[in-house]
């Protein structure tokens, strides 16, 4: 991809094509769509590159932890050896559906797909292997499946008491949706004033 972004080793992402094939396949478009970490900002999706080995010591995790307020934090192992009742809860995942509250997920070994939808409401496949962390946004409609390797563990992360109950699609009178929606509407705002401010520079350069 090009980018010196450190993050881009553990996190990428693209635009997914509309196949029915297994859904742990990477699903790219042809030609290949991909998404830089930013574009994923725009939608309200952080996502940062932290040490998985040294998880339990890592002074950057914990700095992330007090500044977003990450009171609560547990494992979680999706693979078909050790998640109960794997066939049911894969599907679950796979399920389109949004939180009422951020969604964290920290990849301390393994990897996983987690698809998010864009301003258009196509989806973006995201990517996170070991050392990747991602951020969603409460009221991004997403989904979660494995990749091919069947395997990840991941820290789950929390404000006060952990609420995972998912909203399947349709839900969009919920506030969330409201307030994500809003959220992307300025970025797209500002990014358009910026633009504009940057065309008006080099015109009178031009002129």
């Amino acid at each position: 991809m090009g980018s010196s972004d450190k993050r881009e080793e553990v996190i990428q992402a693209w635009y997914m094509d509309d196949s029915d094939e297994d859904q742990r396949f990477p699903h790219h478009r042809e030609p290949k769509e991909f998404v830089s970490l930013d574009q994923l900002a725009e939608l309200g999706v952080l996502s940062r590159r932290l040490d998985a080995d040294n998880y339990e010591t890592d002074e950057e995790l914990k700095k992330i932890r007090e500044e977003r307020g990450y009171s609560y934090v547990d494992f979680c192992e999706v693979c078909p050896e050790k998640l109960p009742n794997y066939e049911e809860k894969i599907k679950n995942f796979f399920e389109e559906h949004l939180h009422t509250d951020e969604e964290i997920r920290y990849c301390v070994a393994g990897s996983g797909y987690f698809d998010v939808r864009d301003h258009n409401d196509q989806w973006i496949r995201v990517w996170v292997k070991k050392g990747g962390m991602i951020i969603l946004p409460a009221g991004i409609y997403h989904r979660f499946t494995l990749d091919t390797d069947n395997y990840i563990k991941a820290i789950r992360l929390f404000v006060g008491d952990p609420i995972w109950t998912p909203y399947n699609r349709p839900h969009d009178h919920l506030p969330a949706r409201s307030i994500l929606k809003t959220f992307c509407t300025r970025k797209v705002v500002v990014k358009l004033l910026m633009l504009q401010h940057e065309i008006g520079i080099c015109l009178c350069i031009g002129s």
